[in-house]
């Protein structure tokens, strides 16, 4: 079962939080979130316990208890909702080409009109 921690001291590090639910059982991951900038904590992560049973007990041993000056929140992790239109990231965007661009009688586009007069490569290479 995976759980979700939150409202973790700052100071408290992911051993801190393994051997505080490793009292209920056995834990096969811990994940204490942190910003990507600075490395520090943000405040919740995330404990995977192996036995359903021993992970229902932590949480409602370790609900609303004080660790480290702080009331920690437990509760049973959420599947992350599928963001809307599928992945994020990087997005291929084309530049210049073919294709039309506009209103141009000509039709055509981008960096490649210079192929329509001024620069071309025979001229070029019979110049020299």
């Amino acid at each position: 079962m995976n759980l979700y921690v939150g409202n973790l001291s700052w100071t408290m590090t992911e051993d801190d939080l393994r051997n505080l639910f490793e009292q209920y059982g056995t834990v096969t991951s811990i994940k204490i979130v942190k910003d990507r900038e600075t490395g520090r904590s943000k405040g919740f992560g995330f404990v995977e316990m192996e036995n359903d049973t021993e992970a229902q007990n932590a949480l409602s041993s370790l609900y609303d208890k004080e660790i480290l000056g702080r009331k920690i929140v437990i509760n049973e992790a959420q599947e992350r909702p599928a963001k809307p239109g599928g992945g994020g990231g990087f997005k291929k965007r084309s530049f210049g080409g073919g294709g039309g661009g506009g209103y141009n009688k000509s039709g055509g586009g981008g960096y490649r009109d210079r192929d329509r007069g001024g620069y071309n490569k025979r001229d070029y290479n019979n110049e020299y």
